[in-house]
């Protein structure tokens, strides 16, 4: 004898059990029937208008697949200037040694002249 799993089975019947006692409230089978009413309008203008829903679908589809291209240069983009900047960073660092180490040797030189411009004075 082969054995049936009855977990499915049984759930559905008790999400329907559940379903029908819920609808004993008043307020709930109401608002049920609105959103039976909403629902059964949509899906008759749906089948009534095949072809609208479907380019309304197309257009979206369109603007996302847009919206996805755009996002996707932006961020080859973007990478492309990280990948720009981590290579000038190393030369703007360089430059920046030199002019410090120029200054820095004029200043030397500098006040290597007044001094030795001071002793020429007193010699």
């Amino acid at each position: 004898m082969i054995k049936k799993n009855q977990f499915w089975r049984g759930m559905l019947l008790g999400a329907l059990a559940g379903g029908a006692i819920s609808l004993l409230d008043k307020q709930t089978r109401e608002v049920m029937c609105e959103n039976v009413q909403k629902t059964t309008s949509k899906v008759t203008y749906v089948l009534k208008n095949p072809g609208e829903v479907t380019e309304k679908v197309r257009k979206t589809a369109e603007k996302l697949k847009t919206t996805v291209k755009q996002v996707s240069e932006d961020i080859s983009y973007i990478t492309d200037k990280v990948e720009e900047f981590r290579e000038i960073t190393p030369q703007v660092t360089d430059i920046l040694k030199e002019t410090k180490d120029a200054f820095t040797k004029s200043d030397e030189e500098l006040l290597l002249a007044e001094v030795v411009g001071e002793e020429e004075k007193i010699h």
